[in-house]
């Protein structure tokens, strides 16, 4: 009977049961899929991979649970009434069209809004509108086109303890079947050739090929299922020559017991996979503790203004907020938990976690979630459950908020692994063809040691396990990096531009004096409530040295990002910032930092501010200008102009009286001239520049500077440490180098006495996981060295 492949998933089927269109299924199910493909105009999904699909299940019944509403609600990311979020693990993810349909779900239901896949984590982030779909039609969506979700309502972590269990499970058979066979074949090693020879030689042999048998089949398998869909998917992955060795090894040893030419190679093949998976147990264990040191951001240099019972303000870690408290929620802030409304006029936009620009109105008593910001003013609201930084980490990640920095190192690491694969298969069998005519006896053992001693595992651990370690570390010395692309990124900068006022400058020193018609007390208080709305620093500077002010419900509030602020109280209509924002006629004579007022569209005079520069800014300048181009763009007039350039390398540009638009497009006029771009400012009026560099970095001092558009998190503290930062970055960029050096020095020795048949598989099995396990050691020890040179 003839037999083809299917169309969907690639197992053999009979060609006269199910067709479409000369397409052949093994089933109604992988038929269905593909109707629903083909209906909805997307089978560009088997363009990606051949047969790319898997065989749908029976789930007729299975999530009748999530009817309930209450069940739902714990697995919800993000739930306004209207949008929910969901974040789904799937573990059939594994290649780009698995990628391409999930993120193409909205093509299938017209209720789903968008939907991200990570692809590492195997997961997809789905939102959609609550009102017109719900999670279980979701849920069975996904389902129907061989996508089901894995849901533990206990243990909701992705299938982290299976995977995990698993790989215990086979490196425990793998080193018992290991420790066994080198037992049974110790007659060979110390030759005892009579009673080998006459008694127990066959059973001896049969029972080390009984032991081999779950080794391959069980502890190996996952090393032949990578590297069958890498060829199918036309791609030489680091798999190819560990499958092929171990089949070798295991196909040779058979034919010689079956044939009684001799014992094989079952200690090799045992010890092999043995060693393979205690490489792979040793890596996943640090890695997860890098991730995890990683990925946990309670030391996130965030901070929310918290309301005590005497009415004072209070700025305190995020990580401190707790159920009960009060929260001061400021124009532009993001909310950092889930609580109620209070008082204050909200508009909050939700489009951190939906996607979704339309601000959503709320009035008090109703239920605000964390991600929203607030648009319109300040607001008040009660704490309903205690912070949890790693969904605002999630936030921080949420692809709709990524500007495509593409980083080259990564696919560096991939080509040079590819390459490297072709060349080892190419020294394989060029020495084997060479030894079958030279020394036939040799030919088998000379191409197994060649596929076992050099697998390229090494080198594609070099950049990981440097990367994630320099992240980490970085971390503790209160530089807070996005992801580890970052840090390549951070490497390639050649030109440095900063913001100037809460970035050169602290208001911790600040000295502030009032220049113009003198403001009556209502007047006062209408200022110091305007200002509490505001983020901006010299608006938090004033608003802080008017402590003894009172406070009034300030009824209209609107702030003018780069200009200023208007606001509405009774009769009285204020403005507050810059001169021709107040409309100011009054011609300036001296130009200086300053905030003006103008009270019902009448001028009132300014609020001088004497800037206070960070400690250490003249020789940061004096060094980063060595190597780097510098810039210093602010948005205030050129009134310190003259004492920059005093003070600062000549070299130093500056640009004055830039609205935020402008920071951007000086940023994309330097990227067109081939620089990498850092930028440094306080993640306000500089979200637009921080996400066209190459790297934004938004300090962080008593505010909440959480943005989306930044790519770091910098603690002002540290802010003369920044040349420091980029120094590490390059160092850790040549640590990689160095361990491709130490693992090409590995496999070059190897090569050696491997080629010329001086290596048995056995002692190769053995050096290749620990070259790799060296190249992870040297790799830590040397970024911890890096990172104790870091203040």
């Amino acid at each position: 009977m003839k037999s083809t492949i299917c169309f969907h998933c690639g197992n053999e089927c009979d060609t006269k049961t199910i067709t479409i269109q000369d397409k052949y299924f093994c089933c109604s199910g992988c038929k269905t899929v593909y109707e629903i493909f083909s209906e909805n105009d997307l089978t560009c999904y088997y363009d990606f991979q051949n047969n790319p699909g898997a065989i749908p299940e029976e789930i007729q019944g299975k999530y009748d649970f999530l009817d309930n509403q209450s069940i739902v609600e714990k697995l919800l990311e993000f739930n306004d009434g209207n949008m929910q979020v969901i974040n789904l693990y799937i573990p059939h993810i594994h290649c780009s069209s698995c990628i391409w349909v999930l993120e193409n779900l909205h093509k299938l239901q017209n209720n789903i809004s968008s939907s991200q896949v990570n692809f590492p984590k195997k997961t997809v982030r789905v939102t959609y509108n609550s009102g017109k779909t719900s999670l279980k039609e979701i849920i069975l969506l996904l389902s129907s086109i061989c996508y089901e979700p894995y849901i533990s309502l206990e243990d909701y972590e992705v299938g982290k303890k299976k995977v995990d269990r698993s790989l215990i499970y086979k490196l425990g058979i793998a080193g018992f079947a290991f420790g066994n066979v080198m037992f049974l074949s110790f007659p060979e090693y110390f030759e005892v050739s009579e009673y080998w020879l006459e008694q127990y030689k066959n059973l001896f042999r049969w029972l080390m090929f009984a032991f081999s048998l779950p080794v391959v089949f069980y502890a190996g398998i996952d090393y032949f299922i990578s590297a069958y869909k890498g060829l199918r998917s036309k791609i030489l992955n680091i798999d190819v020559p560990i499958a092929l060795g171990i089949l070798v090894l295991f196909v040779r040893s058979t034919t010689e017991i079956m044939f009684d030419l001799g014992t094989g190679f079952f200690d090799s093949l045992t010890g092999l996979v043995f060693f393979l998976l205690l490489g792979k147990f040793f890596q996943q264990k640090t890695y997860n503790f890098l991730s995890f040191e990683r990925d946990y951001k309670s030391y996130f240099p965030i901070s929310v203004t918290k309301i005590t019972t005497d009415k004072k303000e209070e700025n305190t870690q995020i990580y401190d907020v707790n159920k009960g408290d009060r929260l001061l929620i400021r124009n532009q802030e993001l909310i950092p938990v889930d609580g109620i409304l209070i008082n204050g006029n909200a508009q909050i936009d939700y489009s951190f976690v939906t996607g979704e620009e339309i601000p959503v109105n709320k009035q008090s008593g109703d239920k605000l979630f964390a991600g929203g910001k607030q648009l319109s003013g300040s607001i008040e609201m009660e704490v309903l459950a205690s912070v949890s930084q790693s969904y605002l980490t999630q936030l921080w990640s949420n692809d709709v908020f990524q500007k495509d920095k593409s980083s080259s190192f990564k696919t560096l690491t991939d080509k040079i692994s590819k390459n490297f694969t072709i060349i080892v298969l190419s020294i394989a069998f060029l020495s084997t063809t060479f030894w079958l005519y030279y020394d036939s006896s040799k030919a088998l053992n000379v191409f197994t040691s060649v596929l076992i001693i050099a697998c390229p595992c090494a080198i594609a651990l070099a950049g990981p396990f440097t990367l994630g370690n320099i992240l980490r570390i970085f971390g503790r010395k209160k530089f807070y990096l996005k992801n580890a692309t970052v840090v390549e990124q951070l490497a390639a900068v050649n030109s440095v531009i900063f913001d100037k006022t809460g970035t050169l400058t602290t208001n911790k020193e600040n000295t502030i004096t009032y220049e113009g018609e003198t403001l009556n007390k209502t007047q006062k208080s209408i200022l110091k409530s305007s200002l509490r709305a505001s983020n901006h620093p010299l608006s938090r500077m004033l608003y802080t040295s008017l402590a003894e002010e009172e406070m009034v419900p300030i009824e209209d509030y609107q702030e003018y990002i780069g200009k200023g602020i208007e606001a509405h109280y009774q009769q009285t209509m204020l403005k507050i910032g810059s001169s021709s924002f107040v409309k100011n006629t009054k011609k300036q004579t001296n130009l200086d930092t300053s905030v003006h007022i103008g009270i019902n569209d009448k001028y009132k005079g300014k609020y001088i501010f004497k800037n206070a520069y960070r400690k250490g800014v003249k020789k940061l300048f004096s060094d980063l200008q060595k190597k780097y181009e510098l810039s210093v763009v602010s948005g205030d007039n050129e009134g310190e102009k003259k004492f920059l350039e005093g003070e600062l390398p000549k070299q130093t540009k500056f640009l004055f009286n830039q609205k935020p638009q402008d920071k951007l497009h000086y940023v994309e006029e330097l990227q067109e001239r081939g620089r990498n771009v850092l930028m440094i400012g306080d993640g306000l009026n500089d979200a637009g520049a921080l996400a066209q560099s190459n790297v934004g970095v938004a300090l962080s001092e008593n505010i909440n500077v959480f943005s989306p558009a930044c790519d770091a998190i910098l603690d002002a503290t540290k802010f003369n440490q920044i040349g420091n930062y980029i120094k590490a970055s390059k160092k850790a960029i040549q640590i990689i180098k160095y361990c491709f050096l130490l693992s090409l020095g590995y496999n070059v020795i190897g090569l050696y006495f491997a080629v010329t048949g001086q290596l048995m598989p056995v002692i190769a099995a053995i050096l290749m996981p620990l070259s790799s396990i060296s190249v992870v050691i040297f790799t830590t020890i040397a970024t911890n060295m890096l990172g104790r040179k870091i203040k």
